[in-house]
């Protein structure tokens, strides 16, 4: 792992600890199994399904970025995600670094959002899986750079139990020896974890080391229609974005016309 990365990851280990002293898992864990007879809809399939396959994100900032809607309302921007057409949804949850919140997704579904949605996090421990389930989500990020394989492989079992899809992300060559681990969804990010630096080509160097049947996403960097068209070309079905919307003052709207212009 890069500076930056690593510099998350150990505030998260901080972060979930004063979370449980919180709300202790003795007390959260109950309340989502309580849930478990309650489904969620499936991101892979709404994303195998869709002529669009948009992922749109809400994210008011990022370490590299800072912030980039800091007044965005969760329950308003993701209600008009989904009026627009959107295939799913991605909502970040770290506050520290992205200025998001559980709650957010909450809101989201208070609000009427149905599509699905990712827990857009650092996923470290199984605590959060619980956080997760509990806030409404749909399926959780794991990403191969911040876990080992044991610990992945243990994370995806439990999201599953949870009734929890999993987009597992992966960067570079070495990340690829965690796609046996069967996730819902592949994920390639086009942004290095380290240095914040986005290269799209990622994508499309990366996709043939993937399976042709399994659904592939493709994360970070995308702005261009054409982009989108030739990363279907390439076999991704998903297409997660975040800056490109949130930046508008309409991000509803911005993704209305985006999706408006793929269809031509």
């Amino acid at each position: 792992m890069a500076d930056i990365l690593e510099e998350i990851v150990a505030h998260k280990r901080i972060e979930i600890e004063e979370r449980k002293a919180f709300i202790s898992p003795s007390k959260l864990y109950p309340m989502v199994e309580n849930m478990l007879d309650t489904s969620v809809p499936s991101m892979r399939q709404a994303l195998m399904k869709s002529d669009s396959g948009i992922i749109a994100e809400f994210k008011r900032k990022s370490p590299s970025k800072g912030w980039i809607h800091r007044d965005a309302k969760a329950e308003v921007v993701t209600k008009a995600y989904q009026e627009a057409g959107a295939s799913a949804l991605s909502i970040l949850t770290d506050t520290e670094y992205f200025g998001g919140y559980d709650e957010y997704i909450q809101q989201a579904r208070a609000n009427g959002v149905t599509i699905p949605i990712l827990y857009k996090n650092f996923v470290i421990d199984e605590y959060q899986l619980f956080q997760a389930r509990y806030c409404g989500a749909s399926a959780v990020l794991l990403i191969a750079a911040d876990l080992c394989k044991e610990e992945c492989a243990h994370l995806l079992k439990l999201a599953h139990e949870l009734g929890l899809e999993v987009l597992l992300e992966m960067h570079n060559d070495r990340d690829f020896e965690y796609a046996e681990l069967g996730p819902d969804m592949y994920g390639i990010n086009n942004r290095n974890l380290g240095s914040f630096v986005t290269q799209v080509e990622n994508s499309f160097r990366l996709a043939e080391k993937l399976p042709a049947d399994v659904c592939k996403v493709s994360e970070s960097g995308i702005g261009k229609v054409e982009t989108v068209k030739q990363l279907r070309e390439v076999g991704f079905r998903g297409f997660l974005m975040g800056e490109y919307f949130m930046k508008e003052d309409n991000p509803g709207m911005a993704l209305q016309q985006f999706i408006s212009e793929l269809a031509k």
